[in-house]
């Protein structure tokens, strides 16, 4: 049976032309940087984000935290959104593997930090206090909003005028760039460090990005190897995130549009609330009060016929489009809520 997977853009299946390249993939000891497969990716991948150099890693998580490790040492502090990836969905490994604590503020509708927080926020010299090591944004953000250029901007501004550097979460910040119409390196112009998933939106099966200059790769290779990400005969997995970067990249807006349009038929029907603030990308967030249908009967019933979703995470709904979720599809995933909802309200829904 086919299903129809709407819990995230990380169930992408690999398409038919990335599992032949991975099948075919020229390759070598990544250790020994002799991949060429492996090297041909991760120099287009910084080609790509208009960084100097880039390193592949197992998983956004991975190179997230590769990321902090690298930029701080032992008992510093990050400067990070509350509510951003790192600190939500990232089981505490910055405490865990860099040793460090973050000091989370409040974002703005958008997922946007204010720079005048930030710089509230900077620990001075003060013998008592952790010091500041790191600041944190990211683009898109897990809530489905994009961030603005100028507010990364301003960010960046403040991080030089401390000397202090700044990484962005961009886990899917090529559907950022889409959606706000611009190159993704005027996003990446605002950071020293990025991270971006191959196998989100993307389509790869496997594997992230991470970039920024020449200088901290180096460093970061050191601690990658620490960190058991030293993966060999890598280059078959490089092969389908070259496929990724090049041609999936330039797919996201049909991923889009469908979102749009998945939430607009969704907010016509009774006892659906879409927020509309945070479709900006493949993400529709809704609610649908326990007096619709409760939450465990919705999601078995989606299930019973053919649709995948995840329950509520704070009183939201999610659905995510993708490269896997047709226009056809979404109209189905419409057609049966709207089927769902009619027979719970006649009482014919067969409930547990």
């Amino acid at each position: 049976m086919r299903f129809i997977d709407l819990r995230s853009d990380t169930v992408t299946m690999p398409t038919d032309k990335m599992r032949k390249a991975m099948a075919e993939a020229e390759v070598g000891d990544s250790i020994y940087r002799d991949d060429p497969t492996l090297n041909e990716l991760e120099k287009r991948a910084a080609e790509k984000v208009g960084k100097e150099a880039a390193i592949f890693v197992p998983s956004g998580t991975f190179g997230n935290q590769l990321c902090l490790f690298t930029h701080c040492t032992r008992g510093q502090e990050i400067i990070i959104g509350r509510d951003y990836h790192i600190v939500v969905h990232e089981v505490g490994a910055p405490a865990v593997i860099a040793g460090v604590q973050l000091r989370t503020l409040d974002t703005g509708i958008k997922g946007e930090l204010d720079p005048k927080e930030v710089e509230k926020a900077i620990r001075r010299d003060d013998i008592h206090e952790p010091s500041t090591g790191l600041i944190c944004v990211e683009n898109a953000c897990l809530g489905g909003t994009v961030v603005s250029v100028e507010n990364l901007r301003a960010i960046k501004d403040v991080a030089e005028k401390h000397n202090l550097p700044v990484h962005l979460d961009g886990a899917r910040i090529f559907n950022a760039a889409e959606a706000l119409g611009v190159d993704v390196k005027e996003i990446t112009a605002c950071c020293d460090s990025v991270m971006f998933c191959l196998s989100k939106g993307l389509g790869a099966p496997v594997g992230s990005i991470v970039a920024g200059s020449k200088e901290f790769i180096e460093k970061a290779r050191r601690k990658q190897k620490l960190m058991g990400g030293g993966m060999r005969q890598v280059g078959i997995l490089a092969a389908a995130g070259l496929i990724a970067i090049d041609e999936m990249t330039q797919r996201l807006d049909e991923d889009h549009r469908n979102s749009h349009y998945l939430a607009d038929e969704l907010d016509k029907i009774d006892g659906i609330s879409v927020n509309k603030n945070t479709n900006d990308i493949s993400m529709v967030y809704f609610t649908m009060g326990e007096d619709v249908i409760p939450e465990k009967e919705f999601v078995q019933k989606m299930y019973d016929r053919g649709i995948k979703i995840s329950g509520m995470e704070n009183g939201e709904y999610r659905f995510v489009t993708h490269v896997n979720v047709s226009r056809k599809d979404v109209d189905t995933v419409i057609n049966t809520v709207k089927e769902l909802i009619l027979e719970y309200k006649k009482g014919t829904l067969a409930l547990f």
